[in-house]
């Protein structure tokens, strides 16, 4: 099995950014996200935030908090056999705990960190799903309160703290990548 990373951070900590460096190198990209967005798209719901989080707790409730992990990994499997694999978007404890015990030494999980009131102003000026002060502090609320994200923050490999220039961000990928 390849190498894969695990991205992790709240919303708006720059994720994708990290992601498509990765991809732009060659990896292949499992983006936790897409199952969100993929079954708003099956059950004729329209994309936005009250949709999303909706979503985010059915599929929980059905399928337990590691619900993206279950549904992703034959798919992280699959990639990881042929070629090096990001994860953009790891959530849930449970879904770190999954991937953990199924991927072992393979998956290395790096942490995006960024200052809260730099990360609204950032969500509030990206093209694809903006999000308002009041929505972002919403998302983070019920992320943390009902999906468990900050354990995969919490028990990251490695950090990078996104408050400065994207020159510092790729470097301290850059860095990780070497040591990995």
């Amino acid at each position: 099995m390849k190498k894969i990373v695990a991205i992790v951070g709240m919303c708006g900590s720059g994720k994708s950014v990290a992601s498509d460096v990765l991809v732009e190198k060659g990896w292949k990209k499992v983006y936790f996200g897409g199952v969100t967005l993929e079954k708003l798209e099956e059950n004729g719901l329209e994309i936005n935030p009250a949709n999303e989080k909706m979503m985010r707790e059915k599929l929980r409730s059905e399928l337990g908090m590691g619900a993206y992990a279950k549904i992703l990994l034959p798919r992280i499997k699959e990639y990881a056999s042929e070629s090096n694999t990001v994860l953009d978007g790891l959530y849930s404890w449970d879904e770190l705990k999954i991937l953990r015990e199924e991927l072992g030494d393979s998956l290395t999980v790096v942490a995006i960190i960024v200052d809260r009131k730099l990360r609204y102003e950032r969500l509030g000026k990206r093209e694809f799903r903006p999000l308002t002060e009041e929505e972002a502090l919403d998302r983070d609320l019920s992320e943390i309160e009902n999906i468990a994200k900050a354990g995969p923050i919490a028990h990251a490999d490695y950090y990078i703290l996104n408050n400065g220039t994207i020159e510092e961000y790729t470097n301290r990928l850059e860095e990780i990548l070497n040591e990995i």
